[in-house]
């Protein structure tokens, strides 16, 4: 970072009135902050990185106080960062504003097979810390799992489950599956039955792994009840959100059996409770029914979250979620992303498999290609609907896929300018975030809230407190 670059820094926290997912903010003008590690530990963890940045007042409306001693606040810091695990190497930048000196102090993210970094006095469960909007949390123990898992290569669908006997397998599936495998497969021809269950990750030492429960077991939910799926139909647009009548829920439905059976149900589910346009051809005179998402599309989603989702213990009381709004469909898989991959690679680069043997065994019985043509499938088919762009998301421990019924041309602008009038009325984060459909406060916050007060089109309602849990913004 240079000079300039942090002098920019300055100027956009003081404009915006906040710190950042990637910003924290400390004073260090009468002396260098104690505890630092959490920040530490969340940024070495977290995409990108983050900066520390010293020498500014945030309850003084961010003013520039300066930091005490450049030198003594450097050698501290770096003093802090050899007590992480593994050891931080801060690259640090100092600038002048009013004669006062600022500091900044990047901190690189640290290679995926690395994390999490931790603090060394209070151990890898308890040291372990993640950004979550402008704050550091600690991690969870599943979190921390999630990082041993992949480097680890640790591989939970074939994980044993010795309480399932295998006579609890349908011996008609598997009879299928095995036919299916030799027609495609000529090596596997002269192989009995139990070897290729062995081959094929159904078994391992003749007992069924969790691979071998969830596609073919009679009934899979009577050992993992909440492997499987909820679906419901909202009548608003936001959970809690009842009908004319006080219902809830429109629709409300578990979803069990094996993967391929709650795949196809799941779909149906879907099909079911969106609308559906019947269209005629001016031509030929001949009906078409055209659904108000493209059914590829959910099917696509759907899949993905069966096969891609976190299978280990830590998330045996977690199910799938279907969540249909007015506005949109939402899926939700326990699990975020997995190993190196990123939300801006999605569709782009080929991913980690979390759960290989699954994915073949998909692949095997033709419910899926297995070639990362998945993601490419939605967008095209969205488009193709003329329908906006479908929304990724990895949010602590769970991936999210959004589709909107909304035509691609309504923009983002347009949603500003709704949000300018929805704001006539003093309106709290909250209320702003579920008026845009966004999953969080800190989204809607930085996407939308702030750059509306930077135009001038909204203002806090307590301005000498930005951050003031009863903040409230109004328009102009």
């Amino acid at each position: 970072m240079l000079e300039r670059d942090l002098l920019e820094l300055v100027e956009k926290i003081q404009n915006y009135q906040t710190e950042f997912y990637d910003i924290e903010v400390k004073e260090a003008h009468e002396g260098c902050p104690k505890k630092l590690y959490d920040t530490i530990s969340a940024f070495s963890n977290q995409n990108g990185g983050g900066i520390l940045v010293f020498g500014l007042k945030e309850s003084a409306n961010f003013e520039v106080v300066g930091v005490y001693d450049p030198a003594d606040l450097q050698k501290k810091m770096t003093e802090q960062c050899k007590q992480m695990s593994p050891i931080v190497r801060p690259v640090f930048t100092f600038c002048k504003s009013d004669d006062k000196i600022i500091m900044a102090a990047e901190i690189p993210e640290i290679d995926v097979t690395d994390k999490p970094c931790f603090y060394t006095g209070k151990g890898r469960l308890t040291g372990s810390y993640i950004r979550v909007g402008d704050s550091d949390e600690q991690m969870t123990e599943y979190e921390v799992y999630s990082y041993d898992a992949f480097r680890n290569k640790y591989q939970d669908d074939i994980r044993l489950t010795e309480k399932v006997p295998f006579s609890m397998l349908d011996k008609n599936k598997l009879d299928a599956y095995v036919i299916g495998l030799k027609n495609k497969k000529n090596r596997l021809v002269t192989i009995n039955n139990d070897e290729i269950y062995e081959l094929m990750g159904v078994t391992k030492n003749n007992i069924p792994t969790l691979a071998g429960t969830m596609m073919f077991c009679k009934y899979p939910q009577g050992y993992f009840p909440q492997f499987c799926i909820t679906a419901v139909v909202v009548p608003g647009y936001e959970i809690g959100e009842v009908g004319n009548m006080g219902e809830r829920f429109i629709d409300n439905k578990r979803i069990d059996g094996t993967i391929p059976e709650m795949l196809e149900e799941a779909v149906r589910f879907v099909y079911k409770n969106i609308a559906i346009k019947t269209i005629i051809d001016r031509e030929t005179g001949q009906r078409q029914d055209k659904a108000e998402y493209p059914m590829e599309a959910v099917r696509e989603i759907i899949l993905n979250a069966l096969i891609h989702r976190d299978y280990s213990i830590h998330t045996e009381g977690i199910p799938i979620q279907i969540l249909l709004f007015k506005n949109r469909l939402e899926v939700k898989s326990p699990g975020g992303l997995y190993g190196r991959f990123r939300i801006d690679q999605i569709g782009k680069a080929q991913p980690d498999t979390r759960n290989p043997v699954i994915a073949i065994m998909m692949e095997d019985m033709s419910l899926t290609e297995n070639r990362y043509s998945g993601i490419p499938t939605i967008r095209r088919s969205m488009k193709q609907f003329g329908l906006k762009e479908p929304v990724f998301d990895d949010v602590r421990n769970y991936f999210f896929v959004t589709l909107y019924n909304e035509p691609v041309n309504a923009t983002k602008s347009e949603a500003a300018g709704d949000l300018v009038a929805f704001c006539k009325v003093p309106r709290n984060r909250t209320e702003i975030a579920e008026y845009l459909g966004l999953k969080t406060n800190y989204h809607a916050m930085q996407k939308y809230i702030l750059p509306l007060i930077e135009k001038g089109k909204l203002k806090y309602t307590i301005p000498d407190k930005p951050k003031s849990k009863n903040q409230k913004f109004v328009s102009e």
